[in-house]
């Protein structure tokens, strides 16, 4: 949603921090907040004029018409306001049907003011490119009022503009000789412009509509939806309800809100909200176990229902959604079943039957009655079902599965598309191309696509574009719809796609100049843009001729924004498609993005070929809610546009409905309004003029908002009434006064459209043709892959860490608990490395081991590699590479495995000592050139008191000790150093903390884990010896001559 209702105080700290006029406007900040927390004596410090002036005292409270109500107190004292707010503070008060308390109050200076109108006041009605300035105002307004006034109305003007305003309201306004007074204001911002206002705005604080309570749930939601690019809405309207929704994108969330309250359920609805735009798992699970939460703190004696529903997805996949439900029910199973909760569950989209089964698993593994429908079942039906007005289908029938549709037995040659609806001639390919590049359009056009439209898809979405080829090959088209993509952060070059069962390469572009210029015959614009660049990428396409459509998919752009974009669209007769929209679709033509969804979808509601029927819708899931019920009732669509669920649409539902009317193949026309605008009654307007005469059916959605007792802003930035002629009910009413075929709720829609239908037929308006089978498309792999359809080995196995999910998993532990746990690097070395998690003595042994073997100095070969690196400019991982391939790391295991064979076998340390001097072998970990047993190496030591202290047995560096007293005994130097430490520490901590089998413990030794410890040691210190070079700028090393002697052959010598 958009436009957002703040506090009177909020309005006026912006007006007058940010207003710039020469007008004075008086008691700038003038004004106290008096809450449940106030201290009178503390206010009264921080305002000292309460104490001095005369006042006014009013609720701060989204309430309207606050003096007619007896809630403004005027021309007080402070004590005055004391006693005026002792008799309103925290009670509870009725405005209209709304029911709240009034807990927050705002305090100003009385302006003594005359209670008249300016005779000559008028309404000032000014074009988006009018140049506002004050000869401009003085000229529109009546000769006779205070320059004063021009020169305020210039400044709010501009306010208003540069700090995105959707309605501003000042009223009463008193000018006087000494300047502008704002007494009582309400305002509303478009709070998608955040990201453009956020400096001047700061943190705005939205204040819920007088009669609901801010709810810390509802807080929650929002803040997972601000940092999520799916959608996700939540409004508790009776927190104690029994009927609980769960409803999956803004169309139809509005729709079961309406059905439900048509069934008599408005006193029990407990919530309105929606989750769409393709949410994580994680995201579903969020939103799903704070629905569950909210419905399972109180008991209803009738028992609670949740309606898990939703239109047909256009990308969504359902499954992955509902794995993120599902964890939910399963983690609230226990509550559920106490609050006696039955669910019923209708979906439909991308990968639907396996979210439907899975749901249906749960509901048999848990006992919780979860019933479950498809896209065999009507969307409201469930409602119904829930509420007790229609009886639950025993073994619902479900739909054939998706590799049913895509794997079908028809021929793979492309089948000769059916034209029997088809109104427009066959034009060449050439004569488009000429017709785009020499004609400037002056009218929007009648058609927008045709058979051989070609577009150019602005942003890299690769899934949408295949989607696009996919549909273009199914409807038989000569050549792909896409001609190119246009993605500014990469350089040109090619993207592979398929069409049919061969790969293709669309060209990808740097800039539009370039895209527009190479391919000539494109006229269509479908930009993916985002929120934030969608307005400077739209207004950049519409200054090339030969674009005259355009679809803005992105969600969010900044109301003024959009209304620029239409006024220019306007006059360069471009037809815009959203913003905020999926599309729109054009059987055996053209289809935009993810319109209509994946291929079972286009295929179960036959959008491969043209129907009869056209329809338009503002919401995206809604549209393809309209495919599947026209193509069940009627002969199927002609063509669907989704205009988007802004307040400002590119194009309206009556610049559609003309269209289709214009157009010969097009017989009956569905229009699903919305509440919100008057846009409907164009239409209305049409049909008594005679200028539309084609059947029209007509639903508007959003019924229930007149018997909400408040304001409850829907999914979709335009779905809000501000007057009563923008209800759903008034306009639903005046289509049918109209003439137009209006159900009596969204339940009847598709048996209303099929009566209308089925006497087109019977007079021969419709003759419906005869099926043509599509041709096959081949399934991706990785959809397939998706559906379970197909295996694979895989290529690689692993078994410690998990990226796919939300959040990183090492060896089956969640990263948030790694750190919760506080393991510390040891820890994380244990679950990647031994796939265990060690205990705390074994975890502080790593580290330490990590820290006595990070460096060695700068002379041994490692170290010295490293450095040479760095000082010929090498970046860091070629000089930390080049000094690994020279470190002797073999050390700890090989002193582990020789110090391990001889104690299994039962050998003396003498004994061993013997056998190796005999055999002429070194010991390895025993020895050291600098360090004695009269000057101990202190990493030595220290690692020994720490393993004597904490180990629960030191079997193995016990049998080392004694073999050092043997070695030396003979040479001082021979004695235990730190890579045998390590080496027979590390044994014993294998064999003995409980977390190996002595079996598991050799395999790890015998595979190399104790020289990772070295190696992972010693790269700490290689990056030290990097970084220290680089930052004494050293310069490159050349060997200096005296430290190599020189050997050559003797005949060669000097």
């Amino acid at each position: 949603m958009s436009a957002k209702a703040i506090s009177e105080q909020t309005g006026k700290e912006f007006l007058y921090k940010y207003i710039c006029t020469s007008a004075a406007v008086q008691n700038r900040f003038r004004y106290a907040t008096v809450t449940a927390e106030t201290d009178w004596d503390r206010l009264t410090q921080e305002h000292p004029w309460l104490l001095t002036e005369r006042l006014v005292v009013k609720p701060d409270q989204l309430i309207k018409r606050r003096g007619k109500l007896g809630l403004v107190g005027i021309n007080l004292d402070l004590q005055g306001v004391r006693e005026w707010l002792k008799a309103r503070f925290m009670k509870e008060t009725t405005v209209g049907k709304a029911k709240g308390v009034l807990k927050n109050f705002l305090i100003e200076p009385f302006v003594p003011h005359a209670q008249v109108i300016h005779a000559s006041h008028r309404l000032i009605l000014m074009r988006i490119s009018f140049a506002v300035c004050q000869l401009n105002c003085k000229n529109v307004l009546v000769f006779g009022l205070p320059l004063i006034l021009a020169s305020f109305i210039v400044g709010l003007f501009n306010l208003y503009e540069d700090l995105y305003f959707t309605y501003l309201e000042i009223n009463p306004l008193v000018v006087t000789q000494d300047g502008v007074y704002i007494l009582d204001m309400a305002a509303k911002i478009d709070a998608t412009a955040d990201y453009i206002c956020k400096a001047k705005w700061g943190d705005v604080e939205f204040p819920p509509p007088f009669g609901r309570e801010a709810y810390p749930e509802e807080a929650y939601i929002a803040d997972l939806d601000a940092k999520s690019g799916a959608s996700l809405k939540l409004t508790l309207l009776n927190p104690r309800g029994r009927i609980w929704t769960m409803v999956a994108g803004g169309g139809a969330s509005v729709v079961y809100s309406d059905t439900i309250c048509d069934l008599g359920g408005v006193d029990e609805l407990a919530n309105y909200g929606e989750y769409s735009g393709a949410p994580s798992e994680q995201q579903t699970y969020d939103y799903a176990k704070t629905i569950l939460s909210l419905m399972t703190r109180e008991k209803h004696p009738l028992g609670k229902v949740l309606i898990i529903g939703g239109s047909i997805a256009n990308f969504t996949n359902v499954a992955a959604t509902f794995k993120g439900i599902v964890k939910a029910i399963k983690d609230y199973q226990g509550p559920l079943k106490e609050h006696e909760v039955t669910i019923f569950v209708r979906r439909g989209g991308p990968n639907y039957q396996e979210g439907l089964r899975v749901m249906g698993e749960v509901g048999k593994t848990t006992g919780i009655p979860i019933h479950v429908f498809g896209t065999e079942t009507h969307m409201t039906a469930i409602v119904g079902m829930a509420l007790g007005h229609r009886p639950i289908p025993n073994q619902p029938p479900m739909d054939a599965h998706t590799a049913n549709f895509l794997l079908n037995a028809s021929s793979s040659t492309p089948a000769t598309t059916r034209t029997a609806s088809f109104s427009e001639p066959r034009t060449s390919h050439l004569n488009i191309c000429l017709s785009f590049c020499h004609f400037v359009p002056s009218a929007k056009a009648t058609t927008l696509f045709r058979k051989h439209t070609k577009a150019i898809v602005w942003g890299m979405q690769t899934r949408a574009v295949q989607g696009m080829l996919d549909f273009d090959y199914v409807c038989s088209r000569d050549e792909p719809s896409v001609a190119a993509m246009v993605y500014p952060f990469t350089g040109d070059h090619k993207q592979k796609f398929y069409w049919g069962h061969k790969e293709i390469l669309l060209p990808v572009y740097k800039n539009m100049a370039d895209a527009m210029k190479k391919h000539p015959e494109v006229d269509v614009l479908i930009s993916f843009a985002s929120l934030r660049s969608a307005f400077d990428s739209t207004v950049e396409a519409m200054q090339y001729p030969q674009i005259h459509t355009i679809a803005i998919i992105a969600e969010g752009i900044p109301e003024a924004q959009t209304r620029k974009l239409i006024k220019m669209a306007d006059e360069k007769g471009v037809t815009i498609i959203g913003p905020a929209t999926v599309g729109g679709i054009k059987p055996g033509c053209f289809k935009i993005g993810n319109t209509g969804g994946m291929l079972d979808n286009i295929l179960a509601s036959k959008l491969y070929r043209p129907g009869s029927v056209a329809y338009v819708s503002r919401s995206g899931g809604m549209s393809n809610e309209l495919n599947n019920i026209i193509s069940r009732t009627t002969d199927g669509v002609y063509e669907g546009v989704a205009i988007g669920g802004d307040r400002y649409p590119g194009s309206t539902f009556m610049d559609h409905v003309l269209r289709y009317q214009d157009t010969p193949g097009i017989k009956m026309i569905v229009v699903l309004g919305e509440i919100g605008g008057t846009e409907e009654y164009k239409i209305c307007q049409g049909i008594r003029e005679g200028r539309i005469t084609k059947p029209v059916v007509c639903w508007c959605i959003g019924t229930c908002a007149t018997m909400f007792a408040s304001e409850v802003q829907f999914g979709h930035a335009g779905a809000c009434a501000n007057q009563a002629s923008e209800t759903a009910v008034a306009k639903n009413q005046a289509l049918r006064d109209a003439g137009a075929y209006v159900p009596k709720s969204f339940d009847e829609l598709g048996n209303v459209i099929k009566t209308v239908y089925d006497e087109l037929v019977a007079n021969g308006t419709i003759i419906p043709a005869e099926e043509v089978p599509p041709p096959t498309v081949p399934m991706d792999y990785s959809w397939a892959r998706e559906l379970g359809l197909i295996r694979k080995p895989a290529s690689f196995m692993t078994s410690i860490c998990d990226e796919r999910g939300q959040e990183l998993i090492y060896a089956g532990m969640p990263i948030t608990e790694v750190f919760k746990e506080e393991m510390g690097l040891g820890g994380v070395l244990g679950l990647l490395w031994f796939q265990r998690r060690l205990p705390r003595y074994a975890c502080q042994f790593i580290e330490m081991c990590l820290m006595v073997t990070a460096d060695h100095g700068p002379a041994v070969s490692g170290a010295h590699n490293t450095i040479v690196c760095a000082r010929a400019g090498k970046d860091l991982i070629s000089s930390l590479t080049s000094g690994l391939l020279t470190i002797v790391s073999s050390a700890l295991d090989a002193a582990a495995k020789q110090f391990s064979k001889a104690f299994d076998s039962g050998m003396l340390p003498m004994e061993f000592v013997n056998k190796m001097k005999k055999d002429g072998k070194l010991i390895m970990g025993i020895g050291h050139r600098v360090k004695s047993i009269n000057n101990p190496d202190m990493r030595v030591q220290i690692l020994k008191d720490f393993v004597k202290q904490h180990f629960p047995s030191t079997q193995l560096l016990d049998y080392a000790l004694d073999v050092e007293k043997i070695t030396t005994s003979k040479k001082p130097n021979l004695i235990l150093n730190v890579d045998g430490l390590i080496g027979v520490a590390f044994v014993d901590l294998l064999r003995t903390c409980g977390g190996f089998t002595r079996d598991e413990a050799d395999e790890f030794v015998e595979i190399g884990a104790l020289n990772g410890i070295f190696v992972l040691g010693r790269s700490m210190g290689f990056i030290g010896h990097y970084l220290d070079q680089k930052r004494l700028k050293q310069g490159l090393y050349r060997h200096p001559w005296d430290d190599i002697s020189y050997v050559l052959p003797e005949h060669m010598s000097m």
